[in-house]
Formats: structure tokens, C-alpha cells, sequence
């Protein structure tokens, strides 16, 4: 009975129903139609496959990211790389660090494995906790609603950064440091999503559907579970796709300030920690990592729009500013110029007929 009210009124309340098959077809058609989001989806699978097939790129290559090469390194010179463009070779495909001789090849697909792994995980966790803060507070009793409100706005107004270089500065070392600054990010994190949640489970839990699940007798956590779960699924996956660039940035910024990754475990952060002095002697240690970061968080952030506009097309896109008025102005044009061609012919017709 629920599923044919969902129906019925969906069209009154701006919420579009999440069909099965007919509504990931539709899902696909939209998203396949935006070029800049499918290059983006491209990118984003290359860079996934990229830091899974990690260990075997590098043994093709016939190096691994820990290795250290001191016969490569020109000490005389203060460490920087022996030969061309940073020691690029046949068995250094990107040359080798300064200082250390190790293979930069194998430390940034390796150091890919890290920045998506803990950016990936750590959006997994802000969604968990988020939807589950997000849907108690809405279904529950004023007082726990006004409770989780405030635990939610206290984590929202918590600044990131510095809780995040409290924490991983007083753990132990020997703590992974990987798994570490992801359970920072998403147990910190999590408050946006937590409210977006609870708006959205406001305005469902007021539909004739979801009423009558009630008074059939449901328990509350099956009516979310079953009913409320589904009309969630677009916001949380768009604002998920939008949090996977901010969390590689953030992991980044950790491992730059030497708190987050720590050597030799490779992440681009990290390598961008002391590639900031090799700029001028070896400029491809600070430009890969950084170029790695740069492409991964345009094309995550393209792809995450793209998500967007697919589940809603009646939003706009952020990246198309001032594409409406240049249409806007061709349509205006091209209608004047209609104009104009149809009073000659209705004048010329006049003449004609007199």
C-alpha cells in the first residue's frame, strides 16, 4: 500500500520516488549525457585500478617503493638524482627521490593506494554515523532530537584541522597511522551529513505513505529502514561523492604537516612534505605527487556535480556558469531573427494581396 502511495504522491512534494531498474536506467541515461562527468568517471576508474594493480605495476617495473638506490643519488651535489630528468630510465619509469634514491613510480601508485583508501574509508564512516545521527534525531522524541542536534552541532563547529593534529600528535606511534587518520576524518566529520539527513527525514516522514506504514502497524526503525532509506539515497550519495575530494585533500594536508602517513609508508602528502625544497633540482618530486592530487580532486569534484545533476536534473550545475545566459541570448536572437523573417513575409503577403 505504501509503494503505491510513494507513487501518488511523489509529483506534489518536489521528492522523486527511487524506482528499481527503470530509475538506475534513468540514473545512467543523465549522467551519460554530461561528457565532462563520464571523463571524469574514467579518470577516477584509471586512478582506482591504478592503486590496485599497485604491487604488480611495480613488479613490472622491477622496484618497490621502499628500496633505497644510493648509487643513483650524487651526494656531491646534496642528494640530487644522477642523470636526466630526475634519474628517468628504464628501471625508473619517474626517475627516483632525492636524498634517498628510492623509485618514484612505485611510491606514488603505492601512495595512490593510501589517499584513496583513507578517503575512500573515511566517507563510509562520516556516512554511517551521519545517516544514523541523522534519522534518529528526526524519529525520535523531542528530547532526543534537541540532544543529537546539539551533539551534531558540536561536531560541526569542531574545526577540523587542528582536532585532527590533536589527536594523531598524543597517539602512540606504533598505532597505524593509515587507519588512524581515517577513523579521525570520519568520526569528526560527520555533522553535515547527520543534518542533511534529518531535514530529509523531516519532510518523508510527513507523506501519506510513510503514515500508513505507521498505522499498519510498522516499528519505527522498519519504516526507516523500508521507507525512508530509499528516498535518502540520493542526497546521501551526492553528498558522499562530494566529500571524497575534501577527504584526499584533508589527508593530504595531514601527511604535509608530518602528522598524518608516516615514512615509508608513501602518500602524497607526505611526498610533498620535502619535495618542496627539490623544485629546482629534481622539479618532477614535487610536481608528480602534487599533479597526482590535483587531478584526482578536479575529477572527483566533476564527477561528484555529475552524481548531483543526475539524481536531480532540475538543479543547475555548478560548473556550467554563464552557459544559461549565452543560451538565454542565442534563443533570443534566433527568435528575433524568426521575427523579423515572418513580418517580411507577412508585409510581402499584404503587398501582394493589394
Amino acid at each position: 500500500m505504501s509503494e503505491a502511495l510513494v507513487a501518488a504522491e511523489t509529483p506534489g512534494t518536489g521528492i522523486e520516488p527511487v524506482p528499481g531498474v527503470s530509475g538506475a536506467r534513468q540514473f545512467w541515461r543523465r549522467l551519460r549525457a554530461q561528457r565532462a562527468a563520464l571523463v571524469a568517471a574514467a579518470l577516477v576508474a584509471l586512478l582506482i585500478l591504478v592503486a590496485l594493480a599497485a604491487p604488480l605495476l611495480t613488479a613490472i617495473e622491477g622496484q618497490d617503493p621502499t628500496s633505497y638506490h644510493p648509487s643513483l643519488i650524487d651526494s656531491a651535489r646534496g642528494g640530487v638524482p644522477i642523470g636526466s630528468f630526475g634519474g628517468i630510465g628504464g628501471h625508473h619509469w619517474l626517475g627516483v627521490e632525492p636524498q634517498t634514491g628510492r623509485d618514484l613510480f612505485a611510491r606514488l601508485v603505492y601512495g595512490a593506494r593510501v589517499s584513496l583508501g583513507v578517503a575512500f574509508a573515511a566517507t563510509v564512516i562520516q556516512v554511517l554515523v551521519g545517516v544514523v545521527m541523522g534519522i534518529a534525531a528526526a524519529l525520535g522524541s523531542g528530547w532526543v532530537d534537541q540532544l543529537l542536534s546539539r551533539i551534531t552541532d558540536i561536531f560541526i563547529a569542531m574545526p577540523l584541522m587542528i582536532m585532527a593534529l590533536a589527536l594523531l600528535a598524543i597517539v602512540p606511534s606504533s598505532f597505524p597511522r593509515p587507519v588512524l587518520v581515517t577513523l579521525v576524518i570520519g568520526f569528526i566529520a560527520w555533522g553535515t551529513i547527520a543534518k542533511i539527513v534529518r531535514a530529509q527525514t523531516l519532510t518523508l516522514k510527513g507523506l501519506d505513505y510513510v503514515s500508513a506504514a505507521r498505522l499498519s502497524g510498522w516499528g519505527t526503525w522498519r519504516i526507516a529502514r523500508r521507507e525512508l532509506l530509499p528516498g535518502l539515497a540520493a542526497p546521501v550519495i551526492t553528498y558522499a561523492a562530494i566529500l571524497m575530494p575534501v577527504n584526499i585533500s584533508i589527508e593530504a594536508a595531514l601527511s604535509f604537516l608530518g602528522v598524518g602517513v608516516k615514512p615509508p609508508t608513501p602518500s602524497w602528502g607526505q611526498m610533498l612534505t620535502s619535495a618542496d625544497v627539490w623544485y629546482q633540482a629534481a622539479p618532477q618530486y614535487l610536481l608528480l605527487p602534487a599533479g597526482a592530487l590535483f587531478v584526482t580532486v578536479l575529477a572527483l569534484t566533476v564527477l561528484g556535480d555529475g552524481v548531483r545533476i543526475a539524481l536531480d536534473p532540475r538543479a543547475a550545475s555548478r560548473l556550467s556558469v554563464g552557459t544559461g545566459r549565452r543560451r538565454e541570448a542565442r534563443a533570443t536572437t534566433k527568435g528575433e531573427a524568426e521575427a523579423g523573417s515572418g513580418k517580411g513575409v507577412t508585409e510581402t503577403g499584404e503587398e501582394g494581396t493589394a
